[in-house]
C-alpha cells in the first residue's frame, strides 16, 4: 500500500471545492482564533481588597505611632490581603458562524493540497490493535513528524493509535482547518473524499 499525493487536477475530479487566489484568508485567521481561544478555561481569579475577608477597621491611629499609616488589614501590601489587577474569571470563547467555518476549511483543504501536503491512501487499518504493528503501517506510509490520517478506523486502530503521540486519526466529519494546518502530512482514506466533497460544497 502507498499514498498518492492529491495534485489539484485531482481534488477537482473528486468534486473537492478549491478556493481561488487570496480568498477565505480572513476566514481562516478568525476560525483559528476562536478554536484556541475556545479552548482557554478562563477560571483563574484572584480576590481583590473588597472580597478577600478581613476586618475593614482601621489598624492604628493615622499618627502619633511611629508606624507608617494603614487604613486596612485587607491591603494589598499586607500578607493575606487583596491582589492588585490580578486575573478574574472570564469568557474568552468567541463564535464564528458556519459559512465562514466553512470557508475556512476550504482555504486549508485547498492550500495543504496546494504545497503536497495531503495524498489519498486505498484504506489504512491494524487489524492486531498493537502499536509496534501501527507505528510500521504509519512509517511505510509517512516520514514526517507529525501526521494526519482521516477517514472511518475500527477499534482495533484505535487502540493501536492511542501510544502514538505523533499521529492522530480522525473522521471525515470532524477534520477542521486547524487540522490540516497543524499537521505536515495528512493522509486521506480513498472512501472519505465523498464527505470531504461535501463538506466543501458550495
Amino acid at each position: 500500500m502507498s499514498a498518492t499525493v492529491l495534485s489539484t487536477e485531482s481534488a477537482k475530479q473528486a468534486s473537492l471545492n478549491l478556493v481561488e487566489g487570496h480568498q477565505g484568508k480572513q476566514a481562516l485567521n478568525d476560525v483559528l482564533v476562536a478554536y484556541r481561544a475556545n479552548r482557554r478555561q478562563g477560571n483563574a481569579h484572584t480576590k481583590s481588597r473588597a472580597e478577600v475577608s478581613g476586618s475593614g477597621s482601621k489598624l492604628w491611629n493615622q499618627k502619633g505611632t511611629g508606624n507608617a499609616r494603614m487604613g486596612s488589614k485587607r491591603s494589598p501590601i499586607w500578607s493575606g490581603g487583596g491582589v492588585v489587577f490580578g486575573p478574574k474569571t472570564r469568557d474568552w470563547s468567541k463564535k464564528t458562524t458556519k459559512n465562514v467555518r466553512k470557508l475556512a476549511f476550504r482555504t486549508a483543504l485547498t492550500a495543504r493540497i496546494t504545497d503536497g501536503g495531503i495524498s489519498t491512501i486505498p484504506s489504512f487499518a491494524v487489524s492486531d490493535g498493537k502499536t509496534k504493528s501501527f507505528v510500521s503501517a504509519v512509517s511505510a506510509l509517512s516520514t514526517a513528524k507529525k501526521t494526519l490520517i482521516v477517514g472511518a478506523f475500527d477499534e482495533l486502530t484505535f487502540r493501536s493509535a492511542r501510544n502514538v503521540q505523533n499521529v492522530q486519526l480522525i473522521s471525515a466529519e470532524e477534520v477542521n482547518a486547524e487540522h490540516l494546518l497543524l499537521y505536515p502530512q495528512v493522509l486521506v482514506i480513498a472512501d472519505s473524499l465523498p464527505i470531504l466533497a461535501r463538506r466543501t460544497a458550495v
